[in-house]
């Protein structure tokens, strides 16, 4: 689905402001602004989604990774009152399209699929990691 006109793809990090803004209102955790500063920082690649009538962030994803073998999808999200634009497949799109032209032809692209997203990154070709299960520590 091409992006439609009201939007702007850009490639490249969008403001820390911005970006903990989007994650609380796509409904991800929040974070603190040194750990949104250092997440951006620590990101290997980063495209977002501007509305061009009020440059508005309205969508966003990264790739976290060592840059040779492993690649993860973080982040994806879009403003609640911009779903349903195909937003969310255009970052997502992005970002794997940029993994396979610039990472060796083995690359491991991962993401964890909360409920929201799964159909979209079904769709997109990602699978289940069965027998493996996405783990994570526990906080003390």
């Amino acid at each position: 689905m091409p992006l439609p006109d009201r939007y702007e793809l850009i490639l490249g990090a969008p403001h820390v402001d911005e970006y903990r803004a989007l994650r609380a209102d796509a409904g991800l955790s929040p974070k603190s602004h040194a750990q949104s500063a250092a997440a951006i920082a620590g990101t290997w690649f980063f495209c977002h989604v501007r509305d061009r009538a009020t440059s508005t962030l309205v969508a966003m994803g990264r790739v976290i990774g060592d840059g040779g073998w492993y690649f993860h999808i973080a982040d994806i999200a879009t403003h609640p009152d911009h779903q349903g634009a195909g937003l969310g497949r255009t970052v997502l799109d992005t970002l794997t399209a940029h993994i396979h032209a610039t990472a060796p032809p083995d690359a491991y692209i991962t993401l964890i699929a909360d409920p929201p997203g799964r159909r979209l990154y079904e769709k997109a070709g990602f699978i289940d990691t069965d027998p493996s299960r996405g783990m994570r520590l526990a906080t003390p």
